[in-house]
């Protein structure tokens, strides 16, 4: 049987992600290609992500024939688990046209998890729930072989006019038992000239675990839930080592919600890389208390991490409380801090617009930027998505709108203390303000020894009035959003 791959994240559809020009390979997606390819399937890959829109797969469905067409998307992007309505009707699109070419048409996404009844009633025969190579696997066979399907865990589908959802499929937990993924079914020369025009250098993405433990109760887990699984250090060095000799990467993402979380795991990966005489750059996401215990910074900064992001939210206690983030700001700073002192760069995700936030609660955000000073930052506003229980207490309010159309919509879909127009006016004040203290903070550091200072350095200082004008501009017209 022919199995082709694809997903639905169209760069092209995320105006804001398609001028930063840094994507990544769909990692989920040839992960589930190398399961089935493994087992002795023809697989093949209609990678979408430079596509000009879902037609282009018409082409691939004449090309190869497929018997199956799965759209797989991936999970350890969070761009792709923001479950944007671009991108769904982009799978629906697809969904008929293979129906069209005579094709089974599989689904795997974490907005098809919640929403499986709207991709059944547009063209999907199955559904994956939940994490999906096990199920893709079990599915395949009983398709190829002719067999029931009902007793395959983590399935939704139409019998008869009526919907059928199988019971949930346990996570994988040894995980060095997948095959690495299928990068060779990537265009990755059109991934490194992305790279190389915007950035100047290459990076490529890796997953190292599944999951994530903790329970902020706004944080959607429809693929692997509260379970938490790890690579083994040596399976993930392994990997590296086959990467860096076919496709010569100098910058890796590690896309893990949360990266070594194991004990002993950062520092194992550390003497592994040493022992191994790799040499890259790479950036993780993590959680301050996290990066406080077993003496993580230190290792990571040997084993040549560059950025920590974390989720810093807010500095106000309060709403780090309320969102369950099990965080505290004390810890925030720490981290902060000895990240700086083993030379990573400290970036920091920021969520405004949580049930209860005042100006009084934005304003400490602002004082912790002012203090902290983090290299950069991502902002957010509250976004409530199924399975949560911040979800449950506005689910009421979302009527009409409940998905955002691209990454960079931005829209408050609930009654918050303050109007959606405030908090596109907060977003725009936060990054000018952020621009501001940067700038400062880098003249501060270069000061002190004027002779050394650079042609970058004194355009910088050349720029400083300008960001404050700015940062003012934008504050009066959030104020005048506020009233």
């Amino acid at each position: 049987m022919r199995v082709l791959f694809t997903h639905s994240y169209f760069l092209r559809y995320d105006p804001k992600q398609w001028s930063i020009m840094q994507p990544y390979a769909p990692l989920g997606t040839i992960y589930a290609a190398a399961v089935l390819r493994k087992k002795g399937y023809e697989v093949d890959l209609h990678d979408v992500m430079f596509a000009e829109g879902p037609e282009t797969l018409q082409p691939a469905l004449e090309k190869f024939k497929p018997d199956i067409l799965v759209i797989y998307d991936d999970g350890f992007n969070y761009l792709t688990k923001m479950c944007l309505t671009n991108m769904r009707e982009a799978a629906f699109k697809m969904s008929a046209m293979a129906k069209e070419a005579g094709c089974i048409v599989i689904v795997s996404s974490s907005d098809s998890t919640d929403h499986f009844e709207k991709y059944l009633d547009n063209g999907a025969n199955y559904i994956i729930i939940g994490e999906g190579e096990g199920t893709l696997s079990e599915l395949a066979d009983a398709i190829k072989e002719g067999t029931p399907v009902n007793d395959i865990h983590g399935l939704a589908m139409r019998q008869d006019g009526q919907t059928i959802k199988t019971p949930r499929r346990m996570v994988a937990t040894d995980l060095d038992a997948l095959p690495f993924p299928a990068w060779d079914l990537v265009d990755v020369a059109r991934y490194r000239d992305a790279w190389m025009q915007s950035s100047g250098y290459f990076s490529i993405n890796m997953g190292t675990t599944r999951g994530c433990p903790y329970k902020c109760n706004w944080c959607a887990k429809p693929i692997y839930g509260n379970r938490y699984n790890a690579r083994s250090p040596e399976n993930v060095v392994t990997e590296l080592k086959q990467l860096q000799e076919a496709y010569h990467f100098t910058h890796i993402w590690f896309c893990d919600d949360i990266f070594g979380l194991k004990p002993g795991w950062v520092k194992r990966f550390a003497e592994l890389v040493k022992q191994e005489g790799l040499h890259f750059r790479f950036k993780i996401q993590s959680r301050a208390d996290l990066l406080l215990k077993d003496e993580q910074i230190k290792p990571l900064a040997d084993a040549g991490c560059e950025v920590v992001w974390m989720g810093a939210e807010s500095g106000s206690q309060k709403i780090l409380d309320a969102m369950d983030k099990g965080t505290t700001i004390e810890q925030i700073a720490e981290a902060t801090r000895l990240l700086k002192q083993y030379g990573i760069k400290p970036a920091f995700f920021l969520q405004f617009g949580y049930l209860g936030e005042t100006i009084e609660d934005i304003n400490k955000t602002m004082e912790m930027l002012q203090k902290l000073v983090p290299s950069d930052i991502g902002i957010s506003v509250s976004y409530p998505l199924p399975g949560t229980r911040f979800y449950e207490k506005v689910q009421e309010q979302l009527q009409q709108k409940t998905n955002w159309t691209d990454s960079d919509e931005l829209a408050l879909m609930f009654t918050n203390t303050y109007s959606p127009e405030f908090y596109k006016k907060l977003h725009r004040y936060t990054h000018d303000f952020f621009r501001k203290i940067r700038a400062i903070e880098k003249i501060k550091k270069v000061l002190p020894s004027p002779l050394k200072l650079k042609m970058n350095d004194i355009m910088l200082a050349m720029k400083i009035p300008y960001y404050s004008m700015q940062a003012f501009v934008s504050k009066r017209q959030m104020d005048k959003a506020m009233q």
